[in-house]
């Protein structure tokens, strides 16, 4: 004759050892751990994808700045013995046009100028990141228009480069972001 707990159908022993195993905390710190270094990991991926904003926003500041440096030494009154304006090559390289500062920037020159800068992982499009804008006085608030070789650059005018580029924001498990970073500086024309 069988006693105790082997008279009891297979199904309840079956479900008594279940109520058991889930008393049972053997697995928890496994599941803890899991959890806690999910959001570590998503923490430090933050810091890092915060720094890689900051970082191109201060690339940003710095291209903005020495592309109105870059213009603010080429303006308008470069000429020749002759009297003849004195363009820059367009390159916006470093010692492009005659003397290497002695010529008259145009606005495309001042673009690539701003995108030649060539920091590590950003890249800038001379044509649809940099807009270059001179202004006749503080108190303006619209720029004079450019054409090819013909800007209001003249010694007093105000040269103002802005300089955007979307930076995408991607962490695990969230959708990305995008989010425009743009920076400007405005200079006044020395020379």
């Amino acid at each position: 004759k069988l006693q105790g707990t082997s008279r009891l159908p297979f199904k309840s022993r079956l479900l008594r050892a279940f109520k058991r195993e889930l008393r049972d905390e053997r697995g928890q710190s496994l599941v803890e751990t899991a959890l806690a270094m999910l959001v570590m990991l998503m923490l430090i991926f933050g810091v890092i994808e915060g720094c890689w904003a900051m970082y191109s926003f201060h690339y940003l500041a710095n291209a903005a700045h020495e592309a109105t440096r870059y213009a603010i030494v080429r303006g308008g009154d470069w000429s020749d013995k002759n009297g003849a304006p004195i363009y820059c090559d367009g390159s916006g390289n470093a010692g492009a046009g005659y003397g290497a500062s002695e010529c008259i920037a145009s606005a495309a020159d001042i673009a690539n100028f701003a995108a030649n800068r060539g920091f590590p992982g950003i890249n800038i499009d001379p044509n649809k990141d940099v807009t270059v804008g001179y202004y006749s006085s503080l108190a303006d608030s619209t720029p004079s228009p450019c054409s090819q070789n013909s800007c209001p650059n003249q010694l007093g005018d105000i040269v103002q480069v802005t300089i955007s580029h979307p930076f995408t924001l991607t962490l695990p498990g969230l959708p990305p972001y995008t989010w425009n970073l743009s920076s400007t500086s405005r200079m006044v024309i020395a020379q």
